[in-house]
Order: structure tokens, then sequence, then C-alpha cells
């Protein structure tokens, strides 16, 4: 009786059991996409924390869910050799699906590819867990990858990660690190270093700051020398003494006849001019009544002239023969004879 019982209780508690389980698979199965658009991408890099049921994302909202990952070799080349030198042997195809309403009306796949969109695999924290987002890049930066086989599904072009991208320039930059003669660096730095020694030592730079420092010195002598503060208390004083002159009341008084000599002379400036016309007409009339006398005096002084010429002979005639001048007779003859 004990028994029976005993295996009624069991059998019950393991119904409960499975119908637990079952409602714990329908609760988790609740956001789970099963009708929906379907694409797939390749990854060159490693999915750890990738597994099915990873969100899909596109910009922080979910649109989906992983539903395949696993590795080319096996969906696409299970016939052939697997040539590890190849790149395409080496990635890792991911399938997920996307609930169309969750996405909107959206443009054609190859417009969004055009335009750069592009999935790549991005860390949820510090739990290690990692999801599908998709999100637009730059096209030409980031190229889509074409690859020898027909996708199954609608193919997205991945795009390495941002963790990815931070190694694959640290590993750049160690490259050209380890390309540096560090020796040779250091041995020329070292080289550099005495050289600069020496010419703050003994070469031209320490002639040149010995010469900076005796300016410097002579600089300061004189300035000490020149009795600044003195000579700045003299010429406030004559600041001083200059202003009192400016506002005194004969300075104002001189400023004051220098305005009046100055409208004087800006009144006498204005009648200049037609005092300089009235001067200059008077000239040109007595040039024209000088031309006019000079013209009438020419024939009076040609006849003065003639009688003085006249007069001049009749001189030299009384001189020579003054008795032809008073008995009318000739004058004789030279060398003839005599009657």
């Amino acid at each position: 009786m004990m028994n029976r019982a005993a295996a009624v209780r069991v059998g019950l508690l393991l119904i409960a059991g499975v119908a637990a389980a079952v409602a714990l698979v329908l609760f988790l199965s609740q956001g789970t996409v099963h009708d929906g658009l379907r694409y797939e991408t390749y990854f060159s890099e490693s999915v750890q924390g990738l597994d099915i049921g990873s969100p899909v994302k596109f910009r922080g909202v979910t649109l989906g869910q992983v539903s395949e990952v696993g590795l080319v070799t096996a969906e696409y080349m299970a016939d052939q050799a697997v040539d590890a030198g190849r790149p395409e042997t080496r990635m890792v195809v991911v399938r997920w699906v996307i609930d169309p309403k969750r996405l909107g009306r959206v443009p054609d796949q190859a417009t969004d590819i055009s335009r750069g969109l592009r999935a790549r695999l991005a860390s949820q924290g510090i739990t290690g867990l990692v999801y599908i987002e998709l999100d637009f890049v730059d096209p030409a930066k980031f190229p889509a990858d074409k690859v020898p086989w027909t996708p199954r599904d609608i193919y997205m072009p991945s795009m390495p990660s941002t963790i990815t991208q931070v190694q694959d320039a640290a590993e750049a930059l160690a490259d050209k690190l380890q390309n540096i003669d560090i020796t040779k660096m250091a041995a020329t730095f070292q080289a550099l270093l005495d050289d600069l020694h020496g010419e703050l030592s003994t070469g031209d730079t320490h002639v040149t700051l010995s010469n900076l420092a005796a300016l410097s010195s002579s600089l300061r002598q004189g300035v000490d020398q020149a009795d600044l503060p003195g000579l700045a208390g003299e010429l406030r004083t004559l600041t001083a003494t200059l202003r009192a002159t400016v506002d005194s009341k004969d300075a104002k008084s001189l400023l004051a006849a220098s305005s009046q000599a100055a409208e004087r002379l800006a009144t006498a400036a204005a009648k200049l001019p037609p005092l300089i016309a009235a001067l200059e007409a008077t000239m040109h009339r007595a040039d024209a009544g000088a031309a006019d006398v000079q013209a009438e005096l020419v024939p009076v002084l040609r006849d003065a002239r003639a009688a003085a010429a006249n007069l001049r002979d009749t001189s030299e005639t009384l001189r020579r023969y003054p008795a032809a001048v008073l008995l009318g007779g000739p004058p004789p003859r030279d060398g003839g004879p005599t009657k």
C-alpha cells in the first residue's frame, strides 16, 4: 500500500516537472522569429559569444535573431578540399531572421547595400555575449566582399568589429615599431645630445649666449644709470607745466588772437583774386598805351635825330670855317692856289 502511494507521488512529480519544462520552453520561445526575412553574412574573425537566438539589432533596436552559425567549408565547400591558404576557407557563416513588422517598409536590399548597410559583431557590455549589429557606414571604406558561391539566403556584407579594428591597428603599429632600428635611433639621439652639449659649452652658441649675457648686463647698468624714476618725475613736471601753460589766460588770449588773425587772413585771401585780376587788366591797358606812345614817338625821334645830325654838321662847319658862315663865301680848297 505504501509502495503504491510512493509510486503515485513520484509519477505526479514527474508530470509536474514535464509540464514546467514545457512551459519554460514555450515562455522562452515567445520572442523567437520563425517566419521572416532570412539573411546571411560571413565573418573572418572569431564569433565567440554568438549563439543561436542572439539578437540582431539596428542601432539598438532588436529586429530579429540568429538562426544558424557554422563554417563556410561545411556549408558551401563540403565537396572541395580545404585549402587553408584561401581566405574563404576560414570564414564563419551566420544566418538570421528579421521580423518584417519590426523593420517597416524599407528600400530593396541592393539599395541598402550600395548606401553602406553592413553587419558586424558587437558585445553586450562585459557579459561576453555577442549580437549582430546592423548599421550604415562609408561604403568606400568598407566595400562589399564578393564570395565565390551563391548564398542560400539574402547576402548582407559584413565589416570588422570595433575590437577587431582596434586589434588590427595595434598590430600594424607593432609591426611599424618592430621595423624601427631602436639602437640606431638611440645612437643618433645620443650624438645629437653630444653636439648640443658641445655647442652650449664651447661652440658658437656658447659665445652667443655669453654675448647676450654681457649685453643684458650692460643694458641693466644703463637702465640703473639713467635714473628712470628721476626722468619720469621730470616728465611729469614738464607735463604739468605744459598743461598749466595751455590752461592760462595768456595762452587762451593768444589762441583767440591767432583765430582772429586766421579769419582776417582768410578774408584778405578771398579778396586777393579780384585785386590780382584788376592789376592784370591795368597792366594790359598800360602796355597798350605804351605801345601807342611808342608808335607816335618814333617819327619825332627820327626827326630829332636828323636835326641833331644837321646841327652837328653846322656846328662843325662853323668851327672850321666861321667866315663862310659870316660872309657867305665858299671855303678855300685844300692845296689850291690863293687868289
